[in-house]
């Protein structure tokens, strides 16, 4: 029902929009003299001014769909079983972590904003780092190398929460270097013990030897050898808080992610 009344309300904005387009086009074309591609010329920068306003506002549906295009261009991306994605109220993702542009895939394949508590370094890389700041993400530091970094991460974290927003995390705490899933830390466990949420896994597929992966040692230092090769974002049944132990989170990750790393 709710879903119905926004799109009603869409179908009547456009059409009262189209009635001002018509209404301006005569006044510039006739009244003001303007010839048609001057006008087209006028219209395209009051589109490009609305467009810039808009993202100020809302940046992070923009970059959704830079990200989305990026994504889809590099790789051939399948999804299953995003409905399992609550529509509204706070939850936490989870994924497997095996190359850099994991959080990318994750943050444009979703309809809702994702959060993603990401190691300050990747957070960090030139070009990716606009757009994880973009997207709200969170950056986080062992307790060893930044304590402070660490504890601002999870207070940002229960707000996001609290304010009903999805939040992401790789349980693993860094890469993959062989492509087998690492053990879990304990985030999301003291995630949920202060905000007893939902818990989704998921678990990508197919990742494991591309540019961004560590297959060959360092990542993102050979030569693509991939390109446009096939992928895979499965997402798994919701997980109650008070189920939600790390190593019950980790064999739903692996039985989702498969044979395929």
């Amino acid at each position: 029902a709710f879903r119905s009344r926004v799109i009603a309300g869409n179908n009547i904005i456009n059409a009262l929009f189209m009635v001002l387009s018509a209404v301006l086009a005569i006044i510039f074309l006739d009244s003001v003299g303007l010839s048609i591609p001057q006008f087209l010329l006028l219209t395209a920068i009051f589109n490009a001014v609305v467009a810039i306003y808009i993202f100020t506002l809302v940046p992070e549906f923009l970059m959704r769909f830079i990200v989305w295009i990026l994504v889809n261009t590099v790789y051939r991306l399948r999804t299953k079983g995003f409905e399992h994605i609550p529509e509204e109220g706070p939850v936490v993702v989870i994924c497997n972590h095996v190359s850099y542009m994991d959080a990318l895939i994750v943050i444009g394949c979703c309809r809702r904003p994702i959060r993603f508590v990401m190691d300050y370094q990747i957070f960090q890389i030139p070009v990716l780092s606009f757009v994880f700041r973009t997207a709200g993400a969170i950056p986080i530091a062992p307790a060893r190398e930044n304590s402070g970094v660490l504890e601002q991460a999870y207070e940002r974290v229960a707000r996001y929460l609290e304010e009903g927003e999805v939040v992401g995390i790789f349980p693993e705490g860094r890469l993959t270097g062989d492509g087998e899933i690492g053990p879990f830390k304990n985030g999301v466990q003291r995630i949920i013990r202060r905000n007893p949420v939902p818990v989704v896994p998921m678990a990508l597929r197919g990742l494991w030897g591309s540019f961004f992966s560590r297959r060959l040692g360092k990542a993102m230092s050979h030569f693509p050898r991939r390109f446009w090769s096939r992928i895979e974002l499965v997402v798994g049944e919701p997980v109650a808080p008070e189920q939600a132990t790390t190593s019950l989170l980790r064999d739903k990750v692996a039985a989702l992610r498969g044979n395929w790393p």
